[in-house]
């Protein structure tokens, strides 16, 4: 029988055992010196009888064979994979929604997404169209939205977002106060968490946030020259003054409190400090827990944008800052390197991916008024809207962009060992470049197997040093 491996990708650290990563099942399998050879002997497809009439030892061989075909590493030439579910069960059930109580932001980031050169929204910079702010009783519906379409999870999510979210503060504290005894009449408990430019952070909105346990991750870029570069007011002027004692505050009072981890979130433009040098800061200097790095959305020609060279580079620095992580892994402590201990935890549990991120499934974004987009990137772009709060969700328009940005329908995807992980990536991004948000992100291709290459090597590294830092990443 002519038989051939699958799509998979072979990592080690430098002196430990070998792996394989399974691109089809997501499946990191350990490799000895005979199931090693035998992954060399049907790469390009062999006949097991004449493969197996080569081994002197053809009784272990044809074992680790057979064991090999049956974990799905290698399969008959041309028998056609199984098929993937294309949807779960539809409807399904909410788990997370993103509430935009303001689209106005008291900041006027060069690169923004929202206001910059590369809106999908009408209008000019925070002048642009919608109601400015989320009144209480959209939010309010947006709670009741969220508990009747979660069907029987128990646990459910609200992210606040903007804008600068801290601008209709009030929105927030409407709507928590609304949660909490509607969920606890459903037997549900709420999650929230709130992204922020940190600019209004008084004590009265970091007591509220430390009391309600919020998840709270900072839109920062770095220290004082790097967050001035682009992050400054709309009159010109820097914010990192007005910023870091408020972070260190927060930082403060949320330890006081026994609160969840702070993020930041760093957006990584040409020309900004060197990724390890970034966090460094971040941590030590501000306090934050943890830092993730999000190259800037942007597109082509841009004077901001990562050209090739830039991508490069930051996979260097990734790579640097991953040498810190592995040294903490080896100690049994967590690392706040956001990026790699997210890919870790995701090869470990073997996530297997039909679409990059929970959007329009799990997840949804409502805009001021209470219209319902994909996640908070599209509300109000009138591109994709899958409904309101008030009137439900178009179940049709959601099945089938479903449907359309499933995996499987990028042919451009079909080769990659990173598909399981990637899922053709961010339907913003993607929007943004082609016009078309069930299309794969080409532009970082190479940058994405490269982030899973490391992360490969990474796991295979702290896999010989310390295999039961893993357990942090088992569910039960």
């Amino acid at each position: 029988m002519e038989l051939r491996t699958v799509l998979h990708r072979r990592f080690r650290a430098e002196s430990g055992p070998e792996f394989v990563y399974v691109a089809t099942s997501a499946a990191i399998l350990g490799l000895d010196e005979l199931t090693s050879a035998i992954v060399d002997g049907f790469a390009a497809g062999a006949d097991d009888e004449a493969w197996l009439a080569t081994r002197s030892d053809r009784p272990a061989a044809e074992q680790s064979l057979h064991d090999l075909i049956d974990l799905g590493v290698i399969r008959p030439v041309g028998e056609p994979e199984a098929p993937r579910a294309q949807l779960p069960p539809m409807p399904f059930p909410l788990a997370t929604l993103v509430l935009n109580v303001t689209n106005k932001c008291n900041l006027s980031c060069t690169y923004c997404y929202e206001y910059g050169a590369d809106r999908l929204t009408e209008g000019k910079g925070s002048q642009g169209t919608g109601k400015p702010r989320m009144d209480d009783d959209t939010a309010r519906q947006s709670i009741d939205f969220l508990l009747r379409n979660s069907g029987d999870r128990p646990q459910v999510s609200i992210t606040f977002f903007g804008g600068e979210t801290l601008l209709n503060f009030p929105a927030i504290v409407a709507a928590v106060e609304y949660a909490e005894p509607r969920a606890a009449a459903l037997k549900k408990r709420v999650h929230y968490s709130l992204t922020t430019n940190a600019t209004l952070l008084s004590d009265e909105v970091v007591d509220f946030l430390t009391r309600h346990r919020f998840g709270i991750t900072v839109s920062i870029d770095g220290d004082q020259q790097e967050q001035d570069r682009h992050r400054s007011f709309q009159g010109g002027k820097g914010s990192f003054d007005r910023i870091a004692p408020r972070i260190r505050h927060l930082v403060q009072q949320n330890k006081l409190h026994k609160g969840r981890s702070i993020g930041a979130r760093v957006t990584l433009t040409a020309g900004a400090a060197p990724v390890p040098e970034t966090y460094r800061f971040l941590t030590q200097e501000l306090g934050f827990d943890e830092v993730g790095f999000a190259p800037v959305t942007a597109g082509l020609g841009r004077p901001w944008a990562l050209g090739e060279l830039g991508y490069e580079r930051l996979l260097r620095e990734f790579a640097e800052l991953g040498e810190d992580y592995i040294a903490a892994a080896a100690r049994n402590e967590a690392h706040g390197f956001a990026n790699l201990g997210d890919l870790l935890r995701e090869l470990h549990q073997g996530v297997n991916k039909a679409h990059p991120c929970g959007a329009g499934l799990g997840l949804l974004g409502v805009s001021t008024e209470g219209e319902l987009g994909l996640c908070h990137r599209f509300v109000e772009s009138k591109s994709h809207s899958m409904g309101s709060v008030q009137q439900g969700i178009d179940e049709g328009a959601r099945t089938q962009f479903l449907q359309q940005a499933h995996v499987d329908q990028k042919t451009d995807c079909t080769q990659c060992f990173a598909r399981p992980l990637c899922a053709g990536g961010c339907y913003h991004e993607a929007h943004v470049r082609y016009g078309d948000a069930t299309k794969a992100n080409l532009h970082y291709c190479e940058w994405i197997r490269g982030f899973v290459d490391l992360g490969l090597r990474t796991y295979a590294r702290i896999q010989a040093s310390n295999p039961r830092f893993f357990t942090r990443f088992e569910t039960t």
